[in-house]
């Protein structure tokens, strides 16, 4: 009885996630689009902040985190404002949950110091080809953790995207910026490989939990927790470094562009840095870890763009190259998911028995996704995978009814 019990249980939850998927298409595309939005625009504002002579990296790790205020928005505004749900904020926030959330939180302020130690000493471009790197790790990592299947497709886009950032590495020596010497242009560069395998472990590590949630307020609640851990450690930093003296003092007499531009930039900052991590959730929860990551990679294409025009980084045949094989393994990892979709919608109108004339056929393709599903292959992430390739396809077309939202 209670065995039955559970798989009830279990089976409505799955339900409700399922049903979730599906209303949750145009936030998908929401996420994505802060995810876009977020991920070009604090990387080239944190780069500003050490252009003009701003030097404290717990200042630059602090933004990062700060905007956490911003996800009360997410979260309230459904329940009392719009009405359009039944559950109270926080309502079954257990103390495993909170306790997990803290921790992630640290990690994360972890990351955000390596990744400000990278930034302040690399181009913006070449940070970003070099953020690249973590895929490789969030692959290895997802089979890990979450048994993510290793499938032609995205096994490919690792490879192409690993192989931007050796090619990358290899010519590091002429893209270092003047006056930088190669010690602290090193330290630079693995300090951002470090970042960028923190935020591999910090994916799958939040796929895991996110198996568990069903509703999209939960995520931002959780994230709203891991952002306070993570500004607590940034604030107890900046307390030991004199950082919050120290932004005074740059804002008033050291950062060359006025006052004003330098509250601004940090205001800017803490939003867009925001938006990059509510797009970040939202993308795992809604798809995978593994999934989040590539479109993460690719969009530090914009990045490798944004700093080549706005900065004038250097763009030579190597970063074109890195660049093109960036968005090539985006773009095979997109088209593998599309064939999926449409191997999928011709399963279903097989099973409804007006396309399969061979059933044997039929059959063992049944069998075959149903074995895919046991062993990893094809299971509920593999669904909101094809989801998000319609969402992308849909993305780059001019007729955005084509998502049926």
């Amino acid at each position: 009885m209670n065995n039955t019990s559970t798989s009830s249980t279990s089976s409505h939850e799955e339900d409700q996630k399922s049903m979730a998927n599906k209303r949750y298409l145009p936030l998908l595309l929401l996420n994505y689009a802060f995810l876009f939005v977020g991920s070009l625009s604090s990387s080239l504002l944190s780069k500003y902040y050490f252009n003009h002579k701003g030097s404290s990296r717990w200042v630059s790790t602090w933004v990062q985190s700060a905007g956490f205020p911003l996800l009360i928005i997410p979260i309230v505004v459904p329940y009392y404002v719009f009405k359009s749900t039944q559950r109270k904020p926080f309502t079954h926030f257990t103390p495993k949950i909170l306790l997990l959330s803290v921790f992630i939180g640290f990690m994360i302020g972890i990351n955000n110091l390596l990744f400000s130690w990278g930034i302040s000493y690399l181009p913006v471009s070449t940070s970003s080809l070099v953020l690249s790197s973590q895929l490789v790790f969030n692959l290895i990592l997802s089979v890990i953790i979450v048994k993510q299947k290793i499938s032609f497709m995205n096994l490919n886009c690792v490879i192409l995207l690993t192989l931007s950032s050796v090619l990358l590495a290899l010519e590091s020596s002429n893209d270092k910026p003047q006056g930088l010497t190669p010690a602290k242009y090193f330290i630079g560069f693995f300090t951002t490989i470090g970042a960028g395998l923190l935020f591999a472990l910090y994916l799958p590590i939040m796929e895991m939990v996110y198996k568990k949630v069903y509703c999209y307020a939960m995520v931002m609640e959780m994230q709203l927790v891991m952002e306070v851990a993570a500004t607590a450690l940034a604030s107890a930093g900046m307390a030991l470094d004199g950082g919050f003296s120290e932004m005074r003092r740059e804002a008033s007499l050291v950062f060359d562009r006025g006052e004003r531009v330098y509250w601004a930039t940090l205001v800017s900052n803490i939003v867009s840095w925001q938006l990059c991590f509510m797009g970040t959730a939202g993308m795992v929860f809604l798809t995978c870890s593994l999934t989040g990551g590539i479109c993460m990679t690719a969009l530090l294409m914009m990045n490798v763009v944004g700093g080549v025009v706005v900065y004038g980084d250097a763009f030579g045949g190597i970063k074109a190259v890195s660049t093109v094989m960036c968005g090539w393994g985006f773009c095979s990892y997109v088209y593998g998911m599309y064939v999926k979709n449409k191997m999928v919608k011709h399963l279903d109108h097989g099973r409804d028995g007006h396309d399969f004339v061979d059933h044997d056929v039929k059959n063992k393709m049944v069998k075959h996704l149903d074995h895919g599903h046991d062993a990893h292959d094809f299971d509920d992430h593999d669904v909101k995978n094809v989801e998000m390739s319609q969402i992308l396809a849909s993305s780059s077309s001019s007729t955005p009814n084509h998502l049926g939202v």
